[in-house]
């Protein structure tokens, strides 16, 4: 889908170039994230892509064609763009920022009325509520969905996102990146993502390029192969420690059996609720709301206590998406008070609980299934002595 031809930029200046002859492909249909220190290059050599920045040498090709001198503006209609700062025009409301690009297509207006409609449905947010609201009235991650559905809007092939959640506290970010991952499945666009963060680069790319000074590309492999083979001490370095764990993140929910935990629908009577707790090993019963959602944890001493069942327990706030990754549900796993996660459909219905069992045995599968692949490789040696696998 793009192929950077030696790519360079020299900044006037400046010594050395910002980006130094990068040469890459990335392949249609996938997540590739530009991940590296700071200054390493990744943002300059994402916004060559649209001709943000114009390169000084190199070529760049999009869908085969040669765009390294074609208008800018034209190419950048092509190709939608999120950043951290998101971008939305503060006197326009949601719908006229989302409908922006199209309309300078010149679609007609009752296309881009669908549209934006069905973009807003597609993040999550109701198009009645939305669509009329200006971005002030928005909260920072409602302000991020629109910004990646303006980038949508003209339904580019490619797209562009420059540390698209950094901006966000930790909890809506989790949450967006797992919605991104949940909508890429549908939308399948080619996808050119920058962070900071070996951790988000994980969990987002279908392929990681990690980045020395001047964009120079240490490795550009699948996450799982930069986990268990890194090319080189630099590599090796900028993963860090614990790669097992960072391994969870290409790991999800949906991959691990559910746990044989006993859960009741609202209205069940207290003695039906003491006796599944005392007949499980588990010490404590999942009580679902009229909605099937999960509402609290409740053990045999708070079932005999007097208190109402809406009071009594824990409420039930470890919840996870089958989409979500192991990282995530161990890290709710770890602050839970069952210790256990509660897996809900996109409604919020409940699905089944995964244990800390099930993702131990995740984690030897995955060391497995690295170990082996080691082996395989034909001459297989250590990035270098002492790597860790």
């Amino acid at each position: 889908m793009i192929r950077l031809e030696k790519i360079t930029k020299r900044f006037p200046g400046q010594s050395q170039p910002a980006v130094k002859e990068l040469t890459m492909e990335i392949p249609e249909g996938e997540i590739v994230v530009l991940v590296g220190p700071s200054g390493c290059g990744k943002s300059t050599t994402m916004k060559m892509i649209n001709r943000l920045i114009e390169p000084t040498s190199g070529e760049i090709f999009l869908e085969g064609e040669n765009v390294t001198n074609v208008n800018g503006d034209k190419l950048r209609r092509r190709i939608g763009y999120v950043i951290q700062q998101i971008g939305l025009f503060p006197h326009m409301t949601i719908a006229a920022n989302i409908g922006l690009v199209p309309r300078m297509l010149g679609w007609e207006k009752r296309r881009i009325s669908r549209r934006v409609d069905d973009l807003l449905e597609m993040v999550g947010l109701d198009p009645t509520t939305y669509r009329d609201r200006y971005p002030k009235q928005l909260s920072g991650g409602q302000r991020q969905r629109i910004g990646v559905a303006r980038a949508m809007a003209a339904d580019p092939p490619v797209m562009l996102m420059d540390e698209p959640f950094g901006a966000i506290d930790p909890i809506t970010r989790e949450r967006l990146q797992n919605e991104f991952l949940r909508l890429q499945t549908e939308i399948k666009k080619t996808i050119v993502f920058v962070t900071h963060d070996i951790d988000e680069a994980i969990k987002m790319g279908d392929r990681i390029a990690i980045l020395r000074e001047d964009s120079r590309i240490a490795q550009y492999d699948p996450p799982e192969r930069t986990l268990t083979n890194p090319a080189d001490a630099f590599v090796e370095n900028f993963i860090g420690s614990g790669a097992s764990l960072k391994a969870l993140s290409l790991a999800r929910v949906s991959e691990v059996d559910f746990a044989d935990w006993p859960a009741a629908e609202a209205g069940t009577n207290r003695r039906v609720l003491r006796e599944m707790v005392l007949n499980s090993t588990r010490g404590s019963v999942l009580l679902l709301d009229e909605r099937r959602r999960p509402a609290r944890w409740l053990t045999v001493w708070e079932l005999d206590s007097a208190g109402s069942l809406d009071e009594v327990g824990s409420r039930a706030t470890s919840i996870v998406e089958p989409s979500a990754t192991l990282h995530d549900a161990l890290g709710l796993i770890v602050v839970s008070y069952s210790g256990a996660v509660a897996v809900v459909d996109e409604t919020g219905a409940y699905q089944g609980i995964v244990e800390l069992d099930a993702i131990r045995a995740r984690i030897a599968e995955i060391r497995a299934a690295a170990r082996e692949r080691y082996r395989a490789e034909p001459g297989a040696v250590r990035a270098h002595t002492g790597g860790r696998r």
